[in-house]
């Protein structure tokens, strides 16, 4: 069964974009009531306990990703009872990492106190809330969740999307409100769980409207369960490597640097997560369908539509680096009113602004990558990064000066990121998919990315920099002159690109994205 990926896309891309924007603005008035009525340090009790928690996840196993990937070959077959078997197994795994993560949340407990370096807020007991937080976690893994998976191998993720941002849009107003009218840390986590056991039930509730045949039931082959447990043991291996590099920074940062040291670099890191949220939104939208279409189209087929994808996809993420460049800093000043202790030098939105973009240069390889089943053959890569990127935090924070080991903590990322992340995926890619001649046209595609993403970020900070303005009004002259400037120059060298996707989603051409880019 050939699924229908311009038309789900924009499905998925309508509603993921209307998410980025509620994901955009409640959290940033979230963060800005957790400043202004609780202080920096609660903000940074609450980084660490979702590194903390994202760390248990990886009780996982990478069951959810190697259930997934096996799937989208039975969706492509239509073989609906072994879709059903497979749900029925992925059920029984979720169960099981529920039980485990919760166990060894509770091994954890008696440590909590002896990774936060300084005191902790008054009046609160942190035992109690990192308890809640690890009920909020589990809770997913025995309600339902598991469930998604049938949206997202049959690419409606737009359901799941419209779930989330809905339950998303009460939760926020509800906590705003609870941290209002009662400045209650533990209320507003208590609301958290009630929230993900709804969002949850409302998945369960869509799936047996839109998919009434499935149901968990049977069993899966047995060479499919056996491929389904090889490839997560790969699959946890990545899982450790990202929960590692993703998590250690708020850890080291807690443990030579304090609580408010967290809130700092989350404030910063924010605004790279939502700029990369609404940058993603393609990759995100595509990902099943692509899955379907590595099992019914050829490879070069695969390919010409790989380099189209990847260059929308670094079209936006070098328009979006140039307007973060040039707006980063002023928009920190409003945001936190010129408070000394929240602002930092220039380099720190620089450091930001280049881990955004090694992130997103390989966003769509990754795409293609997990559709086409590959994991055994760089499972050690994740590992390899993670352990270089938590070496150079320590030893930044360590040898870095004083107001410069934030700097150190960032740099460690890019640098893990570059040196092992995106070389061993290109190769494993370019080996076990894709070929040698095509790796050669997207490694130069990759460094003409590179060179326009510095000469665009120059252009628009030399532009923004220009506006002699300040406050809010200034920003949003250093924001119009810097989008105009980078704006101009995407439109100029990119028009070809730009030209294809307008036509392809406004039904002009449907396979327009299909075709070979024109330079």
């Amino acid at each position: 069964m050939k699924l229908d990926l311009v038309k789900n896309t924009k499905r998925n891309v309508v509603a993921g974009s209307i998410n980025q924007v509620f994901q955009l603005l409640f959290p940033f008035l979230n963060r800005t009531l957790f400043l202004l009525l609780l202080g920096p340090e609660y903000l940074g009790l609450n980084g660490l306990f979702a590194s903390i928690l994202g760390v248990l996840r990886l009780a996982e196993f990478g069951f959810g990703s190697a259930v997934g990937c096996s799937m989208f070959k039975l969706v492509a077959r239509d073989d609906r009872e072994q879709i059903c078997a497979c749900l029925r197994f992925f059920r029984t795994l979720y169960h099981w990492v529920g039980i485990c993560i919760f166990a060894a949340g509770l091994c954890l407990l008696p440590f909590i106190r002896h990774i936060i370096h300084g005191d902790v807020p008054p009046g609160i007991n942190i035992h109690v809330l990192y308890l809640i937080h690890l009920i909020n976690t589990a809770a997913g893994y025995f309600f339902f969740a598991y469930r998604g998976c049938i949206l997202t191998i049959h690419h409606r993720g737009d359901v799941l999307t419209n779930i989330n941002t809905s339950i998303s849009v009460v939760q926020y107003i509800t906590v705003a409100l609870i941290l209002i009218f009662t400045r209650s840390y533990y209320f507003y986590v208590i609301a958290t769980v009630i929230f993900t056991v709804i969002s949850n039930l409302l998945i369960l509730f869509e799936t047996r409207r839109l998919f009434p045949d499935i149901e968990p039931h049977g069993e899966p082959r047995r060479s499919l369960r056996h491929r389904i447990l090889m490839d997560a043991r790969s699959v946890f291996l990545h899982k450790i490597g990202a929960a590692v590099l993703n998590s250690s920074d708020n850890i080291v940062i807690s443990s030579f640097l304090g609580l408010a040291a967290i809130a700092v670099f989350g404030n910063y890191n924010f605004i790279r997560l939502t700029v990369a949220g609404f940058v993603g939104i393609m990759a995100r939208s595509i990902r099943a369908g692509i899955g379907n279409r590595i099992h019914t189209d050829t490879r070069e087929n695969n390919f010409v539509l790989f380099i189209r994808l990847h260059r929308l996809s670094m079209i936006g993420a070098v328009w979006s680096m140039a307007i973060m460049v040039a707006l980063y800093q002023p928009f920190m000043r409003i945001w936190t009113k010129d408070d000394p202790e929240l602002i930092r030098h220039l380099l720190t939105p620089l450091l930001m602004a280049a881990c955004f973009f090694v992130q997103q240069a390989r966003q769509m390889l990754l795409v293609f990558k997990e559709a086409a089943d590959i994991w055994r053959q760089d499972r050690w890569k994740p590992l390899c990064s993670a352990c270089l990127n938590l070496g150079l935090n320590i030893l930044f924070v360590i040898v870095f000066p004083e107001g410069y080991k934030l700097d150190g903590v960032i740099l460690s990322t890019v640098l893990a990121v570059s040196l092992v992340d995106a070389p061993w995926e290109t190769y494993i890619m370019f080996t076990r998919f894709f070929n040698a001649a095509q790796a050669q046209s997207y490694l130069k595609l990759q460094a003409r990315f590179l060179l326009i993403a510095v000469l665009m970020s120059v252009a628009a900070w030399y532009g923004a920099n220009a506006v002699p303005i300040e406050g809010l009004s200034g920003l949003l002259a250093k924001g119009c002159v810097s989008a105009v400037i980078s704006g101009g120059m995407t439109l100029a060298i990119f028009h070809s690109d730009i030209k294809a996707l307008a036509e392809s989603l406004l039904n002009k051409n449907r396979e327009a994205l299909f075709h070979p880019p024109q330079e």
